[in-house]
């Protein structure tokens, strides 16, 4: 039997289904759109395949249709790993969605090594069918399209260059305490400098503005000795004990692990170094491309919006294209802090292969307004582009326009998309990614947009049915009623006594 087939249904799967017991009408929706666009699951079968000698073989793991609900049922819930496991288990209608049934549910560590294999080409795929699965159904039509951009904040503490080197030699010093555990003996010549270097983190930390001045250049100039130390003699370990080999296999993968470990944090160790010395001791004004904001999220990006509230993020910054429906019809994790006028002619070709044709309406914030734009919007059929002049000398037409109701309606629609990212903020978790690494990121937005999709089809399809049921009653209403002869008006009557009288 595959390891990843579609289990038989067994007794006990049977009597749970005929407890009467019936999904939320949102998942019940849900679960009937997947089980109709069964392709949905091929791209998610392949993540999990890959990398397999025999997937036809083994004991029993976690299928793709379970994989992929109950990463749906973790993002619309906004639950993590071992409340997502303890829920599903305890709930006889989770259990049916999720198509566990009566079978057991594994620990959360399984769901978390399922989900890591998932790439975020095959979610952004999976994406891609389920808005054309609804276009399909009728649920939407591309008539309106409304784009902005957003931060996705990276799960780090507010970066300073003394904490990060902090950060450089607690973990290159912890590494090399598991290095030393592994092999059975310690390596001359490295210390442990953790105290000093948390000492000199804590005295600059604790300056005031006044004592900066003075003393700021001194602190640093000794954590950066205590840093550049403790990385040299991690390397000189690492020399030393490159012929040293486990007495076990688990051992041996342990020690190439933790040697790894010490090579990579070196590195960004370096990096942090190099950018101190350039910004504190050189007072030199280094660019933002080349500093390093964690050593544990090195892709992170500095991100200036200009918001008051906020007006410096740390993550990346993420593009979302939303239709009048709700439905989220492109997203894309972008590299730095590039301009929001660099999307509108991708957003539009984009649109175009989705829905056959341009918008009639294209709605966007100032950020994404130029020239060039908007003659594109109109040569690509575009009857009316909200987009308001930034900056510059308004002609006269240039202001009737944006004054003209078409117009102010267009900037009434474009509002809507702020409210979709605070609810993919507050309900499906996006705010702040939790998992580590570029990879996952991108697979922790594509997962909440797709959470985001399933829902509002669900919500569609809901809404037709109850609008057929309803007319259908009223049909059959109309056909029962029988036909009965008007009641005159108390006018008449009461005209009719006055004639008699």
């Amino acid at each position: 039997m595959s390891a990843f087939a579609k289990r038989q249904f067994s007794f006990a799967d049977w009597e749970m289904i005929h407890q009467g017991q019936k999904l939320d009408p949102i998942l019940q929706t849900i679960s009937d759109f997947l089980d109709n666009n069964a392709t949905i699951i091929d791209g998610i079968r392949r993540d999990l395949e890959r990398g397999l000698k025999n997937p036809d073989r083994g004991r029993d793991g976690l299928t793709p249709e379970q994989v992929l609900r109950a990463l749906i049922v973790k993002r619309v819930k906004n639950w993590d790993l071992r409340e997502l496991r303890e829920r599903i288990a305890d709930g006889i209608t989770l259990r049916q969605f999720t198509e566990f049934y009566s079978k057991p549910v594994p620990k959360h560590q399984a769901f978390n090594q399922a989900f890591n294999r998932l790439t975020p080409e095959t979610i952004k795929a999976v994406n891609e069918m389920v808005v054309k699965a609804a276009v399909e159904l009728g649920l939407e039509d591309g008539k309106k399209l409304r784009n902005d951009t957003t931060v996705v904040q990276t799960n780090i503490h507010h970066p300073t260059d003394n904490t990060l080197m902090w950060d450089a030699v607690r973990v290159v010093t912890r590494s090399v305490g598991q290095l030393f555990e592994e092999i059975g003996r310690r390596v001359e010549g490295f210390h442990n400098r953790t105290r000093a270097a948390r000492r000199r983190m804590q005295e600059i930390q604790r300056m005031t503005s006044n004592a900066r001045k003075s003393q700021q250049t001194e602190k640093y100039r000794a954590l950066i000795g205590i840093a550049e130390e403790v990385m040299t003699s991690a390397r000189k370990v690492l020399q030393r004990t490159k012929n040293v080999r486990g007495k076990t296999v688990a051992a041996a993968l342990a020690i190439a692990a933790h040697r790894e470990d010490i090579e990579c944090y070196c590195a960004l160790g370096d990096r942090v170094i190099a950018q101190s010395r350039r910004r504190v001791l050189e007072g030199e004004q280094v660019p933002n491309d080349e500093k390093i904001y964690s050593i544990f999220e090195p892709h992170t990006d500095l991100i200036k919006r200009g918001k008051v509230t906020t007006p410096v993020e740390f993550g990346h910054k993420v593009f979302l294209a939303e239709s009048a429906k709700g439905l989220i019809t492109q997203y894309e994790v972008l590299d730095g802090n590039p301009s929001d006028h660099h999307h509108v002619q991708p957003s539009l070709e984009h649109h175009k292969e989705t829905f056959g044709r341009a918008p009639e309406v294209y709605g966007a914030d100032r950020g994404f307004f130029s020239e060039k734009n908007v003659v594109s919007c109109e040569q690509s059929g575009v009857k009316v582009v909200c987009i308001p002049q930034r900056g510059g000398q308004r002609t006269a037409e240039r202001e009737a326009y944006e004054k003209s109701s078409a117009f102010k309606e267009g900037q009434r629609f474009r509002a809507g998309i702020e409210g979709r990212i605070s609810v993919l903020f507050r309900g499906r978790g996006m705010k702040r990614c939790l998992t580590s690494g570029r990879e996952r990121f991108e697979l922790w937005v594509g997962t909440a947009v797709l959470a985001n999709n399933l829902m509002t089809i669900a919500a569609l399809m809901n809404k037709r049915t109850r609008r057929k049921r309803r007319k259908t009653a009223d049909v059959t209403s109309s056909r029962k009623t029988p036909k009965t002869r008007p009641r005159k008006k108390k006018t008449e009557q009461a005209a009719r006594q006055l004639r008699r009288c």
